[in-house]
C-alpha cells in the first residue's frame, strides 16, 4: 500500500503532534508528514517537526492586516503542502468555510471533549463545571461547524470529585496520544466511509 501524505496544523507545543511522528516512525500509521504549518512562530511544535526532519511552513497571524489576508495565505500553503490528510492538532482558529470546502472529507481535528458537548475553547474546563462524571477526546472530520464533523473516533476517562481543568486535561491528554494517531491509521488504511452523519469502518 502506498503511504498517503498528511501535513499536521498546529498553533502550540504539539503533543499531539509528538505522538503522530512517533507513530509513524514506529510504523503503526503508514503515512509520511510531509509539513508542519503553524500560525505561531514561537510553538513549540517547530522544535518537534525540525528535530523529526519535518518540513515546517509559518504562517504568523500576527503580521497579517486582516484574517481575510491570513487565511489566503494558509490556503495557498495548503494547497502547496499536496497531501492526502490535514491533521489538526491543537490549531488555534477557527478555519473558514472556504479553507475547510477546499479539502472536502481530507481534514480531521482531536477535540478534548465528547463531542457534541462542550464545543469551543476551554472543553476541559467546561466538563468540570458542568459536573459531568465522563469526559474524554474525539477525532473528526472538520466541515463548516464549530466541532461538529463526523465522529470517527471517541475516547472515554472518567471525570473525579478532585478534578480541575489541568488535572482533567492531563488525563485526557493521554487518550489524545492514542485516539488521533489510530485514526490517521484507519485514514491512510482507507477504512473510513462517512455515511451521512456517521463513520462507518471497514
Amino acid at each position: 500500500m502506498m503511504k498517503k501524505r498528511i501535513a499536521v496544523v498546529a498553533s502550540g507545543r504539539g503533543s499531539n503532534f509528538q505522538a503522530v511522528i512517533d507513530a509513524i516512525r514506529a510504523g503503526t500509521v503508514p503515512a509520511e508528514c510531509a509539513a508542519l504549518i503553524t500560525d505561531n512562530p514561537k510553538a513549540y511544535a517547530l522544535e518537534r517537526a525540525q528535530k523529526a526532519g519535518i518540513p515546517c511552513r509559518i504562517i504568523d497571524y500576527a503580521t497579517f492586516p486582516s484574517r481575510e489576508v491570513y487565511e489566503r495565505a494558509l490556503l495557498l500553503t495548503m494547497k502547496e503542502a499536496d497531501v492526502d490528510l490535514f491533521v489538526l492538532a491543537g490549531y488555534m482558529r477557527i478555519l473558514s468555510s472556504s479553507i475547510v470546502r477546499a479539502f472536502p472529507q481530507k481534514m480531521i481535528n482531536i477535540h478534548p471533549a465528547l463531542l457534541p458537548s462542550f464545543t469551543g475553547l476551554h472543553a476541559q474546563r467546561q466538563a468540570v463545571l458542568y459536573g459531568v462524571k465522563v469526559a474524554g477526546c474525539t477525532v473528526h472530520f472538520v466541515d463548516e461547524s464549530l466541532d461538529g464533523g463526523p465522529i470517527i473516533l471517541q475516547k472515554c476517562v472518567p471525570v473525579l470529585d478532585s478534578d480541575d481543568e489541568d488535572a482533567l486535561a492531563e488525563r485526557i491528554l493521554l487518550h489524545e496520544h492514542q485516539c488521533l494517531p489510530e485514526a490517521i491509521r484507519l485514514f491512510c488504511e482507507d477504512r473510513l466511509v462517512i455515511e451521512g452523519r456517521k463513520v462507518r469502518i471497514l
